[in-house]
């Protein structure tokens, strides 16, 4: 089963795709989280604060190497 399998054909007729990293879907979730207000689940404060926080996190894994580059790199 692939990520398109649940996915409306007119979903797909119109471009819409599922974040292919932790920052598109951060910037997915800043333009579109009304479904998370609804019943005052979330509050748009705690909403904004966990984006906040998840933009820190992945700002600081990009500034790191990935395992895998020690590997492509420095392994001898």
């Amino acid at each position: 089963m692939g990520p398109y399998d649940n996915v409306l054909p007119e979903e797909k007729a119109h471009g819409q795709d599922t974040p292919r990293s932790l920052e598109e879907a951060l910037n997915a979730l800043s333009q579109d989280h009304q479904y998370l207000l609804a019943g005052d689940v979330f509050s748009k404060r705690e909403i904004e604060h966990w984006i906040d926080v998840k933009h820190s996190e992945q700002e600081e894994v990009a500034l790191r190497p990935h395992p895998h580059e020690f590997t492509l790199y420095y392994d001898l």
